[in-house]
Parts: C-alpha cells; sequence; structure tokens
C-alpha cells in the first residue's frame, strides 16, 4: 500500500465514523408511534438542525411545530421546524431567547401531545436558562470558568444541571403531562444521556450531591449567585419515566470504521470509544501500541488501524495559547514520538468537522512528515510544547477540512500500520 493509498484509506474510514451517525440515515428507525395530539419538536445541539430535517423527511405528512437550536453555521432548511443559533462554547443571548421559547411550547403541551426532544452535543451552551437570581452574564463568567478548570466533563454537567431550569430533567418536567421521547446523539465517554447537554429530559442523578468541593476547587471567580446556588441544599426533584433513544454513539461510528478498514485487508482493533485524559499523553501511548504492532504483531499483526474515540483534554497552564484542538495537538505529539516511522500512518479529527475553534476537523500524517516540517522550517517539538499545532499541519497540508458535518460522536482517531 502507498502512502497516498493509506491516507486515502484514513480518511474513507473518518468519514464512514461521520456518516454512521448522519441523523438522515439514522433517525427514522427510531422514531415513535405518532401522537393522537400534536406533534411538538424541540432541540438543541450541533446536530440540532440536521436532526430536524431528517425529522421532517420521515414524517412528510405529519403536522408538527416546534423551535431547535444549533450552533452558528450549522443552520440547515426546515419547513415546519423552526432553527435558530446560537453561540459555542460559551452561550449568548441567543441561547437564553431559544431556551425560555422551549420551556414555553413545551409547558403548553397536554397528554395526548407527544414532544419529541432532538439532543446532541453542544447543547449545553446552546439552551440556556438560568436559574434565578444567576443571570446570563453569571452563567456566561461560570461557562469560561469551566471551560479552563480542569474538571471533568462529569463535574462539568453536575454545576451546570443545578444552575439550570432546563438541564437535569427541566424540560421533561416543563412538558408534564405531555409523552416525552428524546432522540439523541451522543458525544460523551459511555453515552450517559445525563450528560449529552446535561440532560435535560432525564432526571439529574447528582441532584442530591454536595458540591461544595467543586466549589472550593472553582475558587474566588465563581460569581456570587452561582456559588449560593451551587451550595444551597437542592431540593429533591420528582422522578419521572424517560423514554431516552441513542441514534447514534462513538462506538457505532468505530465499528462503521472497522468496516472499511475490513474491507480493505486491514485489521481492525477497537481501542475504546471512551478514551480520555492529556492529548500529549494520549498521543504518546498511540505510539507505543503502534509500534508494538510493527515491531512484535502485538495486540494485532500487520497490516493492522488502532481504533478509538472519546474526549481529550489540553491543558494550556499559565502561558499563552497557541492555535489548535485536542486533535492536532493529539496528532503531533504521535508523530514527535514516532519519529517519521517508515510503516505508520495516522488521522485524529473531531467528527463535528471543527478541532476546537480552528477550520478543519483535525489531520493526517505519515512517514514524510519530519521532512514536510523541516522543509517548513518549523520544529514539531517547540510547537507541540506551545500548543500551537495548527499552523504547523496547516504549513504541511496536512489539515482535514469538511466544513461543519451536522453531526458530532466526538473524536475519531485511526493510527494504521502497514
Amino acid at each position: 500500500m502507498t502512502s497516498d493509498q493509506a491516507q486515502a484509506l484514513l480518511r474513507a474510514m473518518f468519514d464512514a465514523a461521520v456518516a454512521a451517525a448522519d441523523p438522515a440515515r439514522v433517525l427514522a428507525a427510531h422514531l415513535p408511534e405518532r401522537p393522537r395530539g400534536r406533534c411538538i419538536v424541540v432541540g438543541a445541539g450541533k446536530s440540532a438542525a440536521a436532526m430536524a430535517a431528517a425529522l421532517e423527511a420521515a414524517w412528510p405528512d405529519q403536522p408538527m411545530t416546534g423551535l431547535v437550536v444549533t450552533r452558528h453555521g450549522h443552520a440547515v432548511p426546515t419547513r415546519r421546524i423552526e432553527v435558530i443559533e446560537a453561540a459555542h462554547p460559551v452561550p449568548d443571548a441567543a441561547s437564553e431567547q431559544a431556551a425560555r421559547r422551549i420551556l414555553a411550547l413545551v409547558r403548553d403541551a397536554g397528554p395526548d401531545d407527544l414532544v419529541l426532544a432532538l439532543i446532541s452535543g453542544g447543547g449545553s451552551s446552546l439552551m440556556v436558562a438560568p436559574r434565578a437570581p444567576l443571570t446570563l452574564e453569571d452563567k456566561i463568567a461560570v461557562n469560561r470558568l469551566l471551560l479552563r478548570s480542569g474538571l471533568t466533563i462529569e463535574d462539568m454537567n453536575r454545576i451546570r444541571r443545578r444552575l439550570s431550569d432546563i438541564k437535569g430533567g427541566g424540560l421533561a418536567r416543563a412538558a408534564h403531562p405531555a409523552r416525552v421521547v428524546t432522540l439523541a446523539i451522543s458525544d460523551v465517554p459511555g453515552d450517559d444521556p445525563a450528560a449529552i447537554a446535561s440532560g435535560p429530559t432525564v432526571p439529574d442523578p447528582s441532584a442530591g450531591d454536595d458540591l461544595s468541593p467543586l466549589v472550593a476547587r472553582l475558587g474566588p471567580e465563581l460569581p456570587q449567585a452561582a456559588r449560593a446556588l451551587l451550595l444551597a441544599a437542592p431540593e429533591p426533584a420528582p422522578d419521572f419515566a424517560s423514554d431516552y433513544r441513542l441514534i447514534a454513539t462513538p462506538q457505532m461510528s468505530l465499528e462503521a470504521a472497522a468496516r472499511v478498514a475490513r474491507q480493505a485487508g486491514v485489521t481492525p482493533v477497537l481501542l475504546g470509544d471512551a478514551l480520555e485524559g492529556e492529548a500529549r499523553e494520549m498521543g504518546i501511548v498511540m505510539a507505543g501500541i503502534a509500534r508494538s504492532v510493527a515491531a512484535h504483531g502485538a495486540p494485532a499483526p500487520a497490516p493492522a488501524v488502532l481504533l478509538s474515540g472519546g474526549e481529550t483534554t489540553v491543558s494550556i497552564g499559565a502561558g499563552p495559547a497557541g492555535q489548535g484542538g485536542r486533535n492536532t495537538e493529539f496528532l503531533l505529539s504521535l508523530a514527535v514520538a514516532l519519529r517519521g516511522h517508515p510503516r505508520i500512518h495516522a488521522l485524529a479529527g473531531d467528527t463535528d468537522g471543527i478541532d476546537g475553534t480552528e477550520d478543519a476537523a483535525g489531520a493526517v500524517i505519515g512517514p514524510d512528515f519530519p521532512a514536510l516540517a523541516a522543509q517548513a522550517g518549523l520544529s514539531p517539538s517547540a510547537l507541540l510544547d506551545a500548543h500551537d499545532s495548527y499552523p504547523l499541519f496547516d504549513a504541511t497540508g496536512c489539515l482535514i477540512r469538511t466544513g461543519p458535518t451536522l453531526t458530532n460522536v466526538n473524536d475519531f482517531r485511526a493510527v494504521l500500520v502497514l
């Protein structure tokens, strides 16, 4: 297999992973029975507009009304369901307007009505309803603080749910007594419904938790109104039934990529759909496993591809942050560790098409990457230390630009050993 063929195979696996989470392909199979009364559609997330369009296509003759909110640049045309755009990863006024309008829509639902909630990653910032006396400005400050806190996504969601009227089951409680069915695309480790968009339609499993240790970790920058809500003894929220249907998950996407590999005569090794940790450290670990495949045929003989998903982190520290996201940081770390290994190629990308805040989904490398970096006059090790991976991959022509894919099952990593 030539270098071009290897990189084309990697891209085919990434494309298959994204396609496996395309609402247009997967949503219709998970629809519930049609309602006797009205069909009210609400939703939030990077895939919300694409899910709404897929729903309209699946039920062309079903009367429906509703509103979904998605990230700026992720809207698609719809005929019956209104789509608005808001900010991500930090909420804005449109995020609050969307949440308040969605709550008003579902509060009008009756027992014969169906509320269809279309939920996907990104919904936590796209749909915010700050719990009084919290203001939107407080909520924005909390969100920014969380993003640089180093807290796990689980702990972040515990805080978000406590500060919201719509998260942690708030949307479903507002819709009572209507039947609520959630169709969700998972972007979180373990596919926990309470974590996807902070669980607007499922009971909050942390409703009674003592959050004072998290408050202490967030420190004096935490707005006073948020501090008071997080430290107050929470009122127990009523339990309710939740009809929650996962229509796409990271594991499903990894399995789709594995099928592409097998068709090409390459053995797929699925290392897990929920890998977490520092992107830089993950790159070093994956390089070690790939070298083991090349040298010892373990955990599988070559040709093989190591497939993994999940969400790594990038800890910036006190210094200035460069350009790039967790996937390009992982790939740059991998490349530095591999030192141009002649049999190893790799790709890492975010399935939503946007790695961090840049215009690329990720990047792809081969054995010639050190030479390409040298030709560009750039030092991979220095740029890795500066968290500045994007300029290097841009200068070497290694970036993958897909534009918004309108879905999101988190990160995709493939390391191919020939």
